[in-house]
């Protein structure tokens, strides 16, 4: 009998293509129904493959394929229609105005990511129906993963700065170009499908980012490609605030592999496995051996869910921390921001008035500086230990009726 309350625990799993997340999040859904929970497994990744792991059919609506079990596999068609459909009728008429046939316009107007992001919005809709105790979801490869959960802080800055300037263009001139050149000006249920699409975005990204509600789990092989990209994946999981609490490795052989796979067996026990236990430290790290047989249906997962959980509970934080939070350091203020396997080379920062933009690579995020910063110079930056911290002098103490004294009253962490 499930004792978990209202608020369902939500595991991610994600990973490199061919490393083997689709088997591993279908395991730990059907251990976690074996053991009393109410869980569904969703697949946000545009290749489902979660039907043939179950060995069961499974519909484009929650279909329950054994006692607490449920699978979904969402319809492409029905998330763009869903989410899209009156952004994309604008642009459908856009095209066409520009002298597209009606066909071509409307297959140019489904944009790429649009089906994966659908998906990843029925996290959202599925925690709104308060059915589930655990939400397993099989994750598009992490590349794919880490871009669309990025997407809330572009989100956030199209909202406040993007579409009122769009409201105002369509308010004054919207007439006149409908009027004299005849192009389709977007109206107001253009604009209120956006930020419904985009609010819903950003409900999805405080679930994510719910230290208290869910995690985010790699899978990898130990090859040194899949780690590669495990490790990149965990900075930017990092840099925008989704918390990891587990490192799977899957498909590691066993002593009983034989002579033909006994350098490779050595490999991975003496070098990657290693490796991955110390760069990814301290987030826990669990093998899954490579059996001898197919995973596929219900018992082969829940043999390589016991193999990854043994008695343990497979929805239980293995980990918890904070990848970014401000402290107060004498007279200054630090922010402090996890970043594993970066480079004092690959990151890039810079203040544009309450954000501190903060790249890595190819990725960027907008941190949103707490109150008392925002008056507070920036002194330097420095990359220590795995961490970037900012630091910055104790702004001015303000008259009364500014925003913040510097006092260090009223701080909130990052």
């Amino acid at each position: 009998m499930s004792t978990r309350g209202p608020i369902p625990r939500i595991l991610l799993y994600t990973g490199k293509g061919g490393v083997g997340k689709t088997s591993v999040a279908a395991a730990t859904a059907a251990l976690c129904a074996e053991r009393g929970y109410r869980t569904l497994v969703v697949s946000t990744d545009i290749a489902h493959s979660l039907a043939d792991a179950l060995d069961h059919p499974v519909d484009p609506e929650p279909t329950e394929v054994a006692p607490g079990l449920w699978a979904h596999e969402p319809d492409v068609f029905f998330n763009i229609a869903k989410y899209w459909r009156t952004i994309q009728a604008y642009f459908a008429s856009l095209f066409s105005w520009g002298g597209l046939d009606e066909l071509m316009a409307e297959e140019m107007t489904v944009l790429p990511g649009m089906d994966e992001l659908g998906s990843l919005l029925w996290i959202g809709e599925h925690v709104d129906r308060g059915a589930y105790d655990v939400i397993v979801v099989d994750a598009a490869p992490t590349g794919e993963t880490v871009r669309l959960l990025s997407l809330p802080e572009a989100s956030r800055w199209w909202i406040e700065r993007m579409a009122p300037i769009g409201r105002r263009v369509t308010k004054f001139g919207g007439p006149l170009l409908r009027r004299v050149v005849g192009v389709p000006v977007p109206d107001e249920t253009v604009y209120l499908a956006a930020e419904e699409l985009l609010a819903r975005l950003q409900y999805v990204h405080k679930l994510l980012a719910d230290p208290d509600r869910s995690s985010i789990r790699l899978v990898l092989n130990l090859e040194r490609v899949a780690i590669q990209e495990a490790q990149r994946s965990f900075t930017y999981f990092h840099l925008y605030g989704y918390p990891t609490d587990l490192i799977c490795c899957n498909r590691v052989l066993p002593a009983a592999a034989g002579d033909y796979f006994r350098e490779w067996r050595e490999a991975q026990q003496r070098t990657y496995l290693p490796l991955v236990e110390e760069q990814f430290a301290p987030v826990p790290v669990r093998t899954v051996p490579y059996f001898d047989h197919e995973v596929v249906g219900l018992e082969r997962l829940r043999e390589l869910g016991r193999a990854l959980f043994g008695e343990d509970d497979p929805s239980r934080f293995l980990y918890r921390g904070r990848p970014y939070r401000v402290q107060r350091d004498g007279d200054a203020f630090v922010l402090s921001v996890e970043l594993p396997f970066a480079s004092r080379e690959d990151i890039a920062l810079s203040r544009s008035g309450d954000e501190l933009l903060l790249q890595v690579g190819a990725w960027r995020r907008n941190l949103v500086l707490p109150r008392v910063l925002l008056d507070a110079p920036t002194e330097g930056a420095r990359m220590e230990d795995r961490t970037l911290t900012v630091r910055f002098t104790a702004p001015t103490r303000r008259k009364p009726g500014g925003r913040d004294d510097g006092d260090g009253r009223g701080r909130r962490d990052g």
